[in-house]
């Protein structure tokens, strides 16, 4: 605007028409006029959308569940669980590329909607994915980890069909035989009846036994959140317990070797667990070899050891042993009178009282089962 005014006067000094003076004047502070700039218009919208981004950035990272921000369709935030899960790397990636999966990105397509994916965080991870827009630009992905319900859906599934199959298997040949020896017109001679009855019972003991396993784990797995409170002495326990098996099967079948080991717990599953034990070295060791029964304590931990000297176990084996109805051998677990629930008790058993089992074995040379407990806090105290 000086210059224009000095050049103005100057044109008027120099005798140039005064009109002429004042149109040159009205014409350059048009042009100045529609030249402009709005620089705190322009800042305060670029603050405006900063302030925005970080508000809705710090409105996601509270979230447990993974959360993403979206700005069209590349990643713009997502908070700590997000980035446990996904990766820190996906921050500034395509959503498309990071989710990877055609429920997906069919979803990025949508303002907004649900889907299921599988395999985003390993081969058998099952997430509930949901969008939400925020305005044209922005939109929410919320991330839900539905792995573990599918994974106690699927167990739950197999148990039933598992049991299902135990239970018909005694329960036909019970059957079977019961309704040979009531057909009047069945000509079954004396010998051949009692064979029968024999199986009977023997169906029925099995039947039983399932029944008793079943209704042991129900037990055990309703009551895995309870902390049990009972001090005891392991070592006496076990040393009772293998007395009293021992006069069943011979003195000289098991070996025992304990010392006092107090330890908090239930007395009755423990009871469970070291039955549990020896009764499945007993079955499937060597039945010239005797088990041993051991109980010490070992850096303020109550350690008990059952080991046989049988044929040993595979390693490929030894990870699903304490899977329900999981057996090495059907065929030798059925004629021994096994349920296959037996180790699956001992590990509930085991996890309700925050203990360690490990199972090791040799083929040829036999098994070792260990269970640890902490021992009770008089224990390490007086110790120490």
């Amino acid at each position: 605007m000086v210059v224009a005014l000095g050049t103005v006067i100057a044109m008027v000094v120099l005798g140039t028409n005064p009109g002429l003076g004042v149109a040159v004047l009205i014409l350059w502070l048009g042009t100045l006029w529609l030249a402009r700039p709005e620089p705190q218009i322009a800042v305060r919208m670029a603050d405006e959308g900063t302030v925005s981004r970080q508000a809705m950035v710090e409105l996601v990272e509270p979230f447990s569940v993974p959360v993403l921000m979206l700005d069209g369709q590349r990643i713009a935030a997502a908070n700590a669980a997000a980035r446990e899960a996904l990766g820190s790397h996906i921050v500034g990636q395509d959503a498309r590329v990071a989710l990877r999966h055609p429920e997906a990105i069919t979803l990025l397509d949508k303002p907004q909607g649900d889907a299921i994916v599988r395999g985003l965080t390993g081969a058998r991870s099952l997430w509930h994915v949901r969008r939400v827009s925020i305005d044209q630009r922005y939109s929410l992905i919320e991330l839900v980890n539905r792995t573990a319900e599918a994974d106690i859906s699927r167990s739950h599934t197999d148990f039933v069909a598992n049991a299902s199959h135990e239970l018909r298997t005694p329960l036909a040949s019970i059957i079977g035989y019961i309704e040979t020896l009531a057909d009047p017109d069945a000509k079954v001679d004396a010998a051949t009846a009692a064979r029968f009855h024999a199986t009977v019972l023997r169906e029925s003991r099995r039947l039983q036994n399932l029944v008793e396993d079943l209704m042991s784990l129900s037990r055990i797995e309703a009551e895995k959140h309870d902390i049990p409170r009972e001090t005891l002495d392991l070592g006496q326990l076990a040393a009772s317990i293998s007395g009293e098996m021992g006069a069943t099967v011979g003195e000289k079948r098991i070996e025992v070797q304990t010392t006092s080991a107090l330890v908090i717990g239930d007395r009755q599953q423990l009871d469970q667990l070291i039955r549990n034990l020896i009764d499945n070295a007993l079955k499937y060791g060597d039945h010239d070899q005797p088990v041993r029964v051991d109980v010490a304590s070992e850096g303020g931990e109550a350690v008990l050891k059952v080991v046989d000297r049988g044929e040993g176990i595979h390693a490929d084996h030894l990870p699903y042993l304490t899977r329900r109805f999981y057996r090495t051998d059907p065929g030798r677990s059925h004629a021994a009178g096994g349920t296959g629930l037996g180790l699956a008790i001992v590990k509930h058993i085991v996890e309700r009282h925050r203990g360690k089992l490990d199972i090791s074995s040799e083929l040829g040379k036999g098994t070792s089962v260990t269970v640890r407990f902490a021992l009770a806090p008089t224990t390490q105290h007086s110790m120490s």
